[in-house]
């Protein structure tokens, strides 16, 4: 990823969205040519020089201390997932500047060790037992890694699009049956290119995400205009509306835990409230599951 790239665009569209009224600044009248604050007034609520700031938004956050960037997300009034992007895109720069000066004894740079793409036998052991309950494990680059009976049962058409690793922002952006699995598909979308903006602030160097992203921006216009818009969210807990081939429309919670292990990594449970008809449909599933599983054998 081009870090310096998306640090000038995640700051210049949080200064953007930002007004005079939204900052408590004086307004003396006069033109604006563009959006949102200028630059001098966001360095005024940040407490550093117009200049200080402008090399920051040009991309150069490399031994930015903590406390500029907390008065920073001050003045952009950034949320809790922002503010943590910025911290990341921070970390990112300055990890790159010191990886260009330290090598290893062996005169080469020091390298990562190999990622992980699976999970414990615990973890599945862990899935598996929540019966009743579509559950599943997935990385920050939405890929699928490990799933239970009701969870592959809930993404059916995305475990038979025939990927070896099934990814929900691909599945979201590419397979015309999305729209019809997302009832809020446009609300699905942003969120998935939210999760994956702050993992790109987390792991830039991460080649297949980047691939991910180049795939996604070639062959999705919709997919373009929401990276370009540099947003980033949590996504711990929420209301999800569902289409599903068998069961019609399921209106179920979601509850996502990190598994702080392994960065990125998430645990995502779906459930239905008592006595409801998505509680009926729920089960109805597991029987056609369970039916599905029981035809193959």
């Amino acid at each position: 990823m081009d870090l310096r790239e998306e640090v000038r665009e995640f700051l210049t569209t949080r200064r953007a969205r930002l007004s005079l009224e939204d900052s408590g600044l004086p307004d003396y009248g006069g033109v604006r040519r563009v959006p949102g604050l200028r630059r001098q007034e966001v360095a005024m609520l940040a407490g550093v020089s117009v200049e200080y700031y402008t090399r920051l938004e040009r991309g150069n956050l490399a031994g930015v201390s903590e406390q500029v960037l907390d008065a920073l997300a001050g003045a952009l009034r950034l949320d809790a997932a922002e503010q943590e992007h910025l911290l990341n895109l921070a970390r990112a720069a300055s990890s790159r500047s010191t990886a260009g000066r330290t090598t290893t004894t062996a005169g080469r740079a020091a390298r990562k060790p190999p990622a992980v793409s699976s999970v414990s036998p615990s973890i599945q052991r862990l899935l598996d037992s929540m019966v009743g309950v579509p559950a599943f494990v997935r990385n920050g680059r939405l890929d699928i890694l490990a799933v239970n009976a009701l969870g592959r049962a809930l993404y059916s058409q995305l475990f038979d699009a025939g990927e070896a690793q099934p990814n929900l922002a691909r599945f979201c952006f590419l397979d015309p049956r999305a729209r019809e699995s997302f009832p809020h598909w446009e609300a699905s979308a942003r969120t998935n290119v939210a999760i994956l903006h702050i993992e790109a602030g987390r792991a830039p160097d991460d080649a297949v995400l980047m691939a991910l992203v180049g795939e996604l921006s070639t062959r999705s216009q919709e997919f373009r205009t929401l990276w370009a818009r540099r947003d980033v969210r949590h996504h711990h807990a929420g209301f999800k509306s569902l289409h599903h081939p068998v069961v019609g429309e399921l209106e179920i919670d979601f509850d996502a835990l990190n598994l702080p292990e392994r960065p990125g990594w998430v645990l995502t449970a779906y459930s239905a409230r008592p006595g409801s008809e998505s509680e009926d449909k729920l089960r109805l599933l597991a029987s056609w599951a369970a039916a599905e599983v029981h035809t193959a054998t």
